[in-house]
């Protein structure tokens, strides 16, 4: 395994290490909203970027949707990139879901193997609204790769 795979493992690992060595709390609430979107707070509750009364201003708060196995978590520039999400998205909504190439860069091997956070919340908006996402995601990432071991033997 080259270094170049490790580095986004490594990072999110030692990015975890820091936050409970510092104690730091998330509030989400106290967030800027550039690290709102995708961050789950010290009580396990998704951080929500909405708009603010005043035009072209966003603020952070609390959702009332609960994340299992969580907490104090600011999702890493490097999952939101490799997923295919935008830290601008305001709200929680599955919209993303619709966008061309979405569910390629959700099922990419850097979102799949090392974002369980985005995955977590995308599997959710995807059964609360009645739709597989899990069986879509490994049919596709399945078909991928056979597709590509048949190509490297050509």
């Amino acid at each position: 395994m080259s270094y170049s795979s490790l580095k986004l493992p490594i990072f999110l690992i030692i990015s975890s290490l820091l936050h409970a060595a510092l104690g730091e709390e998330i509030i989400c609430e106290n967030l800027p909203t550039s690290m709102c979107a995708f961050s789950i707070s010290a009580t396990g509750k998704r951080c929500l970027l909405e708009t603010a009364n005043v035009a072209g201003e966003y603020t952070c708060r609390n959702s009332v949707v609960e994340v299992e196995g969580i907490v104090n978590h600011v999702e890493s520039d490097e999952c939101v990139a490799a997923c295919g999400v935008d830290r601008k998205t305001v709200g929680i909504s599955s919209d993303a879901m619709m966008e061309p190439g979405f569910a390629a860069k959700l099922c990419s091997p850097a979102c799949l193997d090392y974002c369980p956070n985005i995955l977590d919340l995308y599997f959710n908006l995807a059964a609360g609204e009645g739709k597989i996402l899990s069986f879509f995601l490994f049919s596709l990432h399945a078909y991928v790769d056979n597709f590509f071991g048949i190509l490297m033997k050509y």
